[in-house]
């Protein structure tokens, strides 16, 4: 299958592959799946079965697929925006004047869009979605197709990926990661509900934790709260783009620590510990607020205000 690349998903590829053989190129894909799950590989590969001239399309290995992959092709444009979370509408509103330029070498011209589009980029794109030229391709990725607005999302295919099953990402990892023990690849197997990508992480990081995090779980496992007052005082002048990750990475030790106490193993030496030392009932406070402050971080409330309702929460 010339989508072996992307693992898993087996239903998606046969139904893509069947319907490119046919013809049957959308002008509007969305691929949609969380962090780790494929979205790029997939949107490569598409892009490259939509290009590629060869009978098995992608071949991965002709002129075309090569430019496609090494991101040398000029009718395979990425429009991002990588300092900020979120595509601005003016880059939109240039993609969506620049597909009426001829393809330079292609029968297509596609656009690939990897980062989540605000409002008002959606109707940006929504004018063009509405009668693109027959050459057009959009591609986009979403971590949450749900937040699309329903008359983009009614114009799309939708290619919705998959978590992987244990033993098919268990293997792929034993692969990539020869010298991990077998518990570690089962435990970043799980953490990971069956994401390849998030999966790699969790192998990668290994019991290596940043600085502050190593702080954050060494002062709630002990019940300091001195030092979990100091910590977050020291945080209340971050910008909401570096919270809102450190946030999440201790929202996901302590999920795997609660997991712990239920007979999963750990990556992290540090959850268990804390596994040991705090109560489930503990546990799930501490999860529940600071997925609140993970949703407030991104409602733009101020990073003091979230630093001092942690205060109060994790004491």
């Amino acid at each position: 299958m010339a989508f072996e690349t992307l693992l898993g998903n087996d239903r998606l590829k046969q139904n893509l592959t069947s319907s490119l053989k046919k013809g049957r190129i959308s002008h509007f894909y969305l691929i949609s799946g969380p962090a780790g799950s494929g979205k790029r590989t997939l949107a490569k590969l598409l892009a490259s079965a939509i290009l590629c001239k060869e009978a098995d399309a992608p071949c991965k290995s002709c002129n075309v697929c090569r430019k496609v992959m090494e991101n040398n092709h000029p009718d395979v444009i990425t429009v991002d925006d990588p300092e900020h979370k979120a595509v601005s509408v003016k880059l939109v509103r240039q993609a969506r004047e620049d597909m009426y330029i001829l393809p330079n070498e292609s029968d297509h011209k596609i656009y690939l869009f990897p980062q989540e589009l605000g409002i008002e980029g959606q109707n940006a794109l929504l004018k063009i979605l509405e009668e693109p030229p027959a050459y057009g391709v959009f591609i986009l990725l979403s971590t949450n197709a749900e937040q699309l607005l329903p008359t983009v999302r009614s114009r799309c295919t939708e290619l919705a990926l998959s978590a992987l099953s244990e033993d098919v990402l268990t293997r792929e990892l034993s692969r990539e990661f020869p010298d991990a023990s077998p518990e570690d690849l089962t435990a970043a197997a799980v953490r990971s509900g069956g994401y390849l990508g998030q999966a790699r992480t969790l192998l990668e990081q290994g019991a290596a934790l940043p600085a502050q995090t190593e702080q954050f779980l060494t002062a709630f496992a002990g019940k300091n709260a001195l030092e979990l007052t100091r910590l977050l005082a020291s945080l209340e002048k971050t910008k909401r783009d570096q919270l809102i990750p450190l946030l999440e990475s201790w929202t996901a030790l302590l999920e795997e620590a609660l997991a712990c106490r239920s007979g999963m193993r750990a990556l992290h030496p540090m959850t268990r510990t804390i596994a040991t030392q705090r109560s489930s009932q503990e546990l799930m406070q501490a999860i529940t607020a600071l997925q609140k402050t993970t949703t407030y971080a991104q409602s733009n409330v101020s990073p003091a205000a979230i630093c001092g309702y942690l205060t109060w929460q994790l004491r």
